[in-house]
């Protein structure tokens, strides 16, 4: 076994993740808790299979506040999320896009799209569904993230003040940012190619 190996399965049985992220305790490898500043907390928990994560977020005084439902690929991206309040009634869902074209950013998140559960908005012209707030994300030279575009369709509306980010920010078993993961080989193409 090497160090890194040493060190994780150390910090996976003190009940902790190597990470930068505060208050982020992995609990093993399908559930993990993060304490926010304000005392309330995300409970996050994987199935066996690691293609769904279920987040539940709980305010200080222990009331349950939002349940977040991402299901993944099997590369370990989201490509939907169902948002739901406290109660448990459907907010909103989301879906997300990733590069498909070999390159610096290739298989990187490009968007997030947000939709309206509870009220279905379509385009007058088309019929097609709306989403109420896209994320747009670009990349520096480097293939680091740049903060996002956000656009929302709900007239004298910011985008947080419409939800906010739904993707996930970190990885809730390890810690590191999605751009923090070891790198795929620049070079390499897709199957057929």
């Amino acid at each position: 076994m090497n160090l890194k190996t040493l060190v994780a399965i150390a910090a996976l049985s003190c009940g902790t993740a190597w990470s930068a992220v505060p208050g982020l305790e992995v609990q093993g490898p399908y559930a993990s808790v993060k304490t926010n500043k304000d005392g309330s907390r995300e409970y996050f928990e994987r199935t066996r299979d690691m293609t769904v994560i279920t987040k539940r977020t709980v305010s200080a005084e222990g009331r349950d506040v939002l349940k977040t439902v991402y299901r993944l690929s099997k590369l370990g991206n989201p490509l939907t999320c169902d948002i739901f309040d406290g109660k448990g009634k459907r907010l909103f869902k989301s879906r997300y896009g990733y590069d498909p074209k070999p390159g610096l950013t290739y298989g990187k998140l490009i968007e997030e799209q947000m939709f309206d559960a509870i009220m279905k908005r379509t385009d007058p012209r088309s019929g097609k569904e709306i989403p109420v707030r896209r994320f747009i994300y670009t990349y520096d030279a480097q293939g680091n993230r740049n903060a996002p575009i956000s656009i929302t369709t709900i007239p004298g509306k910011t985008a947080d003040e419409v939800f906010g980010p739904s993707a996930l920010e970190f990885d809730p078993f390890d810690g590191r940012k999605p751009d923090e993961k070891e790198k795929v080989n620049p070079r390499a193409k897709p199957l057929g190619k």
